[in-house]
Parts: C-alpha cells; sequence; structure tokens
C-alpha cells in the first residue's frame, strides 16, 4: 500500500471468502468487518465505549456532513476525528459522492465538482475533487474515499449519463491522487459504472491500475436485484488489484454481506442496524422481530436467547416494546445495541468459519434462517 502505517495481509481463503488484517495508523481491523455509520461523528445512542464492548474496530463518517457542520477546521483543531469524537480507533470517512443521489434535488455537477444546496441552512457548498481530499485530511480519518458521481442506473442497456458518471469518477480519482497531501491517510478508489458489466469491468479495471490503497464498489444497494449485483461486484474483482481491500459501500442486510463475503468483499457499512432498530425492528438468526407488535406486550424472553449483547442480557421483548411505544430514547438505544452486536457478531463467526474452512455451511445456515435463497 502506498501510505505510511499501512498493511493488509489476507490470512485465511474458503473459495473466494477472504479474512485478512488491514493495520492502520489507530489499529488493526480483521477482515470481513463491518462499519457502524457515524455520519456526523457519532453512532446514534451509542457511545464510543459501549461499541467497543460490541466488537466495533472501525467507523464511518461523512466528509460532506462534517465539513457542512461543525466544518473540518473545528475537527482538526480539537485533534481530529480520534480526539473530537473520543472514538480512538480506526476511522473511514466517504466523501459525499452518495449524497448526489441522496441530495439529488439539491445538487449540481459538472467537470470541476459537486455544488451542494444544504438542507441545513441553504447555502452553496462545492466539493472538488481536491477539496474533498483536502477535507478528508483535516479531519484526519486512517482511511479516505475519492469523490465520485453516484448514479443509481436499472436499465438493462447503460445510459449515456451512468457512462460520463463512470467516466467522470475516472477522472475525478486521477485528481485525487495527485491532491494526495498526508502519507498517514490511506485512499480508496471507487468502482462505478452502474448495474452495467461492462462498465463497472472498465472502471475497475483503470481505478486498479492508478495504486489506490484500497477500493470500494459505489452505486449498488439502489434498487438492483441480488443475482445482478453479485455479478457486478464478481466482474469488478475479476479487474481489481488482489492484495487491496475490497469494500461495499453503504449496503445492507446480513444476507446481503454473507453473499458479497462469499465473492471476496473485505469491508461493508450500513446504517440498516441502527436504523431498524429505532424503528423497533431486531435482528435474530431465525428472522426480523418486529417488537413493537402487540403479540410482544407480555413477552418476557430477551431479544434473542442467543445473543451476549447487553440488551438481551438484561432486558425483554415486552419491556423493549413499551419504551418504543412511549418514546422513550432508551428503546432506541437498546434495540440499535442488539442490531449492531447481531451484525459485529455475525461477521465474527464469519471469520472463524474462513479461517475453520466452513464457510459454505456458515452461508447456507444464514441465508436458509434468514430468508435468502442460496
Amino acid at each position: 500500500m502506498n501510505a505510511q502505517g499501512f498493511a493488509f495481509e489476507i490470512t485465511a481463503r474458503d473459495g473466494l471468502a477472504r479474512s485478512a488484517r488491514l493495520v492502520t495508523p489507530h489499529g488493526v481491523v480483521e477482515t470481513p468487518g463491518f462499519m457502524p455509520v457515524a455520519t456526523f461523528g457519532a453512532v446514534r445512542g451509542v457511545a464510543p465505549d459501549e461499541l467497543e464492548k460490541l466488537g466495533a474496530q472501525i467507523l464511518l463518517s461523512n466528509a460532506y456532513h462534517l465539513h457542512e457542520r461543525p466544518g473540518e477546521e473545528v475537527v482538526a483543531r480539537a485533534g481530529g476525528l480520534h480526539r473530537f469524537t473520543g472514538w480512538r480507533g480506526p476511522w473511514l470517512t466517504d466523501s459525499g459522492g452518495f449524497q448526489i443521489t441522496s441530495l439529488a434535488p439539491r445538487v449540481r455537477i459538472d467537470e470541476d465538482g459537486v455544488t451542494f444546496r444544504s438542507p441545513h441552512d441553504g447555502r452553496s457548498r462545492t466539493l472538488t475533487p481536491e477539496k474533498a481530499v483536502e477535507v478528508q485530511e483535516k479531519l484526519g480519518a486512517d482511511v479516505a474515499m475519492v469523490l465520485d458521481e453516484c448514479v443509481s442506473d436499472d436499465a438493462a442497456t447503460p445510459t449515456l449519463r451512468a457512462r460520463a458518471a463512470t467516466e467522470r469518477t475516472l477522472r475525478w480519482a486521477e485528481r485525487s491522487i495527485r491532491a494526495r497531501r498526508r502519507v498517514d491517510q490511506a485512499l480508496f478508489g471507487i468502482v462505478q459504472g452502474g448495474c452495467s458489466s461492462a462498465l463497472r469491468r472498465a472502471s475497475a479495471r483503470a481505478t486498479g491500475a492508478l495504486g489506490f490503497d484500497g477500493h470500494g464498489h459505489g452505486g449498488l444497494g439502489l434498487g438492483e436485484e441480488s443475482g445482478q449485483r453479485e455479478e457486478l461486484i464478481a466482474v469488478a474483482h475479476a479487474e481489481l488489484p488482489e492484495n487491496r481491500p475490497r469494500y461495499l459501500m453503504g449496503l445492507g442486510r446480513p444476507t446481503d454481506l454473507i453473499r458479497a463475503i462469499a465473492l471476496g468483499v473485505d469491508l461493508f457499512d450500513c446504517v440498516i442496524p441502527t436504523r431498524n432498530g429505532r424503528h423497533g425492528l431486531l435482528f435474530t438468526r431465525s428472522g426480523t422481530l418486529a417488537v413493537r407488535n402487540a403479540s410482544y406486550r407480555n413477552d418476557s424472553l430477551p431479544p434473542e436467547e442467543s445473543c451476549d449483547c447487553p440488551t438481551c442480557s438484561r432486558y425483554s421483548r415486552g419491556y423493549l416494546r413499551h419504551l418504543l411505544h412511549v418514546n422513550e430514547a432508551l428503546g432506541a438505544r437498546l434495540a440499535s445495541i442488539h442490531n449492531l452486536r447481531f451484525y459485529l457478531r455475525l461477521l465474527e463467526e464469519v471469520r472463524a468459519a474462513i479461517h475453520g474452512r466452513t464457510f459454505k455451511d456458515l452461508r447456507a445456515s444464514v441465508l436458509d434462517s434468514l430468508g435468502g435463497a442460496p
């Protein structure tokens, strides 16, 4: 890898699934690994010390949102994300490329970069590839992502917009590499291409040749079928360097993670565990538990009897239902804690299975119990 203080060592394989050690200046991440989402520098309702006890190794934040509030200069003066937030382990920051999709009515894109009209204060802010790198260097993340143009393209034949966005993402990637100044921060490129295998293959080949420290799959999980997504990931992996971490950005459900790991993906992030928790949807190995339902009113069982999380060790389904129905913040917090532990524990099992060469059996068991086709 180009960045100092980083290494990526594959320690075990089982088919295409692989386990590895990603070494960063702020700690080692065992992969496959899941990054809880701390968009504004905090995982909603869960403190850094709690995240450590749940098994979190690395957190993800969003450079665009931190650029908007409180501003990267504020974070830098506080000592960077690690000191500002109290999370001392590794950080990864996304550049803000996904906000091109999520804030589409407020976005203007040209070759120079992306101009956002803030939903917070109405001000316009422009992110160029160079500015995105500068912001993330000031934030002090261990891993930074390049600015990309994220486009959802469901058509079987790539649209002109998808092709143009893919080509622009590559030009922005080249500018991002030239803009980097910190030698202690890894920089990941991003593969785009909508739902076109040809565009994904070309994007991966060109991006992989630029010498990034790792690579992300961008623009997936936006409506495509799971089988199509697997094909798009596979064609990109055929072109990307083998000895660099691969990151499936912003996706997904437990079954999505298992399917992607089977293809050789190393890193994941998603808001689903905490968002679903706040809405009373709990993940268990038997399926999703909608704990707000009336059937759980007098249920004295924990959310999942086999779970070792603080929520399951102390609280009942009936109590969680009560908290959520009266809008008590503790209910959302306890549900989020359980869901995060579910994800992190699942990937602990995955890593052990890859080392034991039993991942195929674990994959079949998870997909069967959670309703995913083999």
